[in-house]
């Protein structure tokens, strides 16, 4: 693994940082280059500069008029045509849906907190996850990306039809695998309006039920993550 490309990670908030992806590809001696366009950091230009591209979550749309939306989907395109690995958590996977020729809009309900996620009765979905049926993710969204063209819906859940989806060797999530309790506990903090306003939803949790056994609904999930993140570092470039 001398020489390996770092893997670009963009963060988009400053409270949604790579968390458990990060341990992962410490644990597999990946470098990890972070791009902080949060503070302004700007998007690169070539994607074949990085072994692969992570795109992690944060509050906005990517239908918003950011400077760094649009540099960024086109980045991810290229990716795509250089044969370089992309992978979305959340905001991340709307990007790639977008980029990728997909549309983002409101789901019907918001979610917040943990809950089920079953995966779809396809080949793809058997290569990334194996013979599971389904996990419990975490959530925390308001918007869902339809799955673009050329991309095959991998994860489904009952708030959400399109939880994640695969093209070739890109993936990208809804759903948030990447969480520790460190992000949980700074989300909480961040978002004690938002989930109080958002009370009333099928969707949404109280803090308390979202805290409940989290170390060890932490654990099953980065089971998950591994397997998932496992598939996608095979993908990346070694040169």
């Amino acid at each position: 693994m001398g020489g390996m490309k770092p893997v670009a990670v963009f963060r988009a908030a400053r409270t949604e940082g790579p968390g458990y992806f990060a341990s992962y590809l410490e644990r597999r001696s990946i470098p990890l280059q972070l791009v902080a366009l949060d503070e302004g950091a700007p998007v690169p230009r070539d994607p074949r500069r990085f072994s692969g591209l992570v795109f992690m979550g944060g509050p906005m749309s990517v239908n918003d008029e950011l400077a760094w939306i649009a540099p960024a989907l086109e980045l991810a395109r290229d990716a795509v045509r250089k044969d370089v690995p992309v992978l979305g958590h959340c905001l991340g996977g709307q990007l790639m849906a977008k980029a990728f020729g997909g549309t983002v809009r409101a789901n019907p309900v918001k979610e917040i907190g943990w809950g089920e996620v079953s995966v779809a009765q396809n080949q793809l979905a058997r290569e990334w996850l194996g013979d599971l049926a389904g996990f419990e993710s975490f959530h925390w969204h308001g918007e869902t990306f339809s799955i673009p063209p050329g991309g095959t819906r991998v994860l489904e859940s009952p708030h959400c039809a399109n939880q994640a989806f695969a093209l070739g060797k890109h993936f990208g999530m809804q759903c948030h695998v990447e969480m520790t309790k460190e992000l949980v506990e700074a989300w909480l903090r961040g978002g004690a309006d938002e989930i109080r306003d958002a009370a009333g939803s099928p969707g949404v949790q109280s803090p308390g039920e979202i805290q409940r056994d989290l170390a060890a609904r932490l654990e099953a999930l980065h089971a998950i993550a591994d397997r998932i993140y496992d598939r996608w570092t095979e993908g990346l470039s070694k040169g």
